[in-house]
């Protein structure tokens, strides 16, 4: 895995190195061969179809479920890849109805975590307050906030994970990489537009964590040209778009737009030793003050006067709830991992990666570091098993092989762009795509959500994205929450933002001409 890419971002949000912690880098057996698929006959297309009704508001809305595999073929028409999906139509809705695109991160993440905690039509059910869910059974309950009643939806499972993989002469290579995972998954979407006569419908792109990355990416891909796929929107959850503000960079933007997330972590634990009521007003207090004065002081570094460098020491400490002695000694910049260790070291805990509201402990209380992720051990397992419950039992997907919900070696193997000067290449940064694709579509708009305890893609980080770019801003909406990285597990902030997806893909009505006529 590239350096930049440390983060190795899944949730989903959990779903791989970039993003997940250990407890979540589960690889089934087949998802490392020792050799690529020898060529051979094109393989038979896998299809599951099954029919379903879920209540909504008082009213059934009657859908569809189709667990299917699409083929991909190479350059001479040879079949290379089959791309697994799960998609749920509504019955009856006709070709002009909103399709939406769902995937997770990773990279080497499948869809389970977008699809079985905020979209689909079914939920796993976990703790809302920050605890672990323990051990099995888990409740998979009926979604009631499911984007399915606004819009059709196909969650998208990227080469490797699922039981997505290559075939033939396939080499996982030309899927595995930062511009090849965006073509391949460009690749899938056309041709599912074509196979299910879906040209006519509204479309959207919605992406969670490294999905922040291939959303923009996708944006390039599908709009680019004579042959544009037109969208009409892109969702980014918990979104990775420029590599050098995530968690483990230890750049002056990364220190500083962090440190909003720490003050909203030391107010939810109680670790401030003044606690400001207002956790709205208290957070723009601390955003303002990192622009006007952090920023600059970092950037003086050395040439710091003493009064000030103090001045900073003080206010620091007063937001993040460490000691000033700890500030001091950490130079003014403190790592996401050792805020982790530090901010409840007098408790014997460490706060979460991915949500910091989750406490873990640790074999000793001197340690610099955190061993690993309290919210993915504390969740993952409840996903995991309930999804591949689900697949089987629900969608009645009997295969002989394993759905890989999270692909470790592909992470470890994601290839970077290819750039002009690849001696001198920098973090991944797909900003100006977002901004490029905007500008070529005027009718394109973005929705970008961020938890307020999500340490690994902040969210004064994607708010920062936003401000620096050439955005239309008129078309893009910014979102806060008071939860995590997978910040629908937190049940007030599900209900909002399920309501607030919806909104922003159910088409805008249209007012009606009148009058006579003449």
């Amino acid at each position: 895995m590239l350096h930049a890419f440390r983060l190795a971002l899944v949730a989903c949000s959990l779903a791989s190195p970039l993003v997940a912690g250990p407890a979540l880098q589960q690889t089934a057996a087949s998802d490392a061969p020792k050799k690529e698929a020898e060529a051979g006959p094109a393989p038979v297309p896998l299809r599951f179809e099954s029919e379903h009704t879920l209540e909504l508001s008082g009213k059934s809305l009657p859908y569809v479920a189709v667990a299917e595999t699409t083929v991909l073929d190479d350059e001479k028409g040879k079949a290379e890849a089959e791309l697994f999906s799960i998609a749920y139509t509504l019955r009856g809705g006709g070709s002009e109805r909103p399709i939406t695109f769902a995937f997770n991160g990773g990279p080497g993440s499948s869809s389970v975590w977008l699809h079985m905690g905020l979209l689909g039509p079914k939920r796993v059910q976990v703790p809302s307050d920050g605890q672990a869910a323990g051990a099995p059974p888990y409740p998979i309950v009926d979604n009631p906030d499911s984007l399915l009643a606004v819009s059709d939806l196909v969650f998208v499972d990227p080469i490797g994970t699922g039981l997505s993989r290559v075939v033939n002469a396939g080499k996982n290579e030309d899927h595995w990489g930062v511009d090849e995972d965006a073509k391949s998954v460009a690749r899938f979407i056309r041709r599912y537009l074509s196979t299910h006569d879906r040209w006519a419908s509204p479309k959207y792109i919605l992406g969670e964590s490294y999905g922040g990355i291939r959303g923009p990416l996708l944006v390039r891909e599908l709009q680019g040209g004579m042959a544009s796929v037109a969208l009409n929107g892109v969702i980014l959850i918990s979104p990775a778009m420029d590599m050098g503000l995530v968690d483990g960079q230890e750049n002056d933007a990364a220190i500083a737009t962090v440190v909003p997330t720490y003050a909203a972590t030391a107010w939810y634990h109680h670790a401030l030793a003044e606690q400001p009521k207002d956790l709205d007003a208290f957070l723009n207090e601390v955003c303002a003050w990192v622009k006007t004065e952090y920023v600059p002081a970092l950037f003086l570094g050395r040439d710091l006067p003493e009064d000030r460098r103090a001045a900073i020491v003080k206010t620091l400490s007063r937001y993040t709830g460490l000691s000033a002695e700890y500030i001091t000694r950490a130079n003014l910049e403190v790592s996401t991992d050792r805020f982790r260790r530090e901010l409840l070291r007098d408790r014997d805990l460490v706060v979460g990666r991915l949500d910091t509201r989750y406490t873990g402990t640790e074999p000793d209380s001197v340690g610099e570091y955190p061993s690993g992720d309290p919210m993915g051990s504390g969740i993952g397992g409840a996903y995991v098993a309930g999804f591949q419950d689900y697949l089987r039992n629900g969608l009645g997907v009997k295969v002989d092989r394993e759905y890989v919900v999270v692909s470790r070696k592909a992470g470890e193997s994601w290839k970077r762009p290819k750039e002009d000067s690849p001696a001198f290449q920098g973090y991944v940064d797909v900003v100006p795509e977002l901004a490029r694709g905007m500008a070529d579509n005027p009718d394109l708009r973005v929705f970008v959500a961020s938890g307020l305890y999500d340490i690994a893609t902040t969210f004064f980080a994607a708010e920062h994205n936003v401000a620096r770019s050439t955005m239309d801003r008129k078309r893009v909406m910014i979102h806060r929450y008071p939860a995590g990285h997978m910040m629908y597990v937190h049940q007030p902030t599900f209900v909002q933002l399920a309501r607030d997806v919806r909104e922003f893909v159910a088409p805008p009505k249209r007012a009606t001409a009148s009058g006579s006529g003449n």
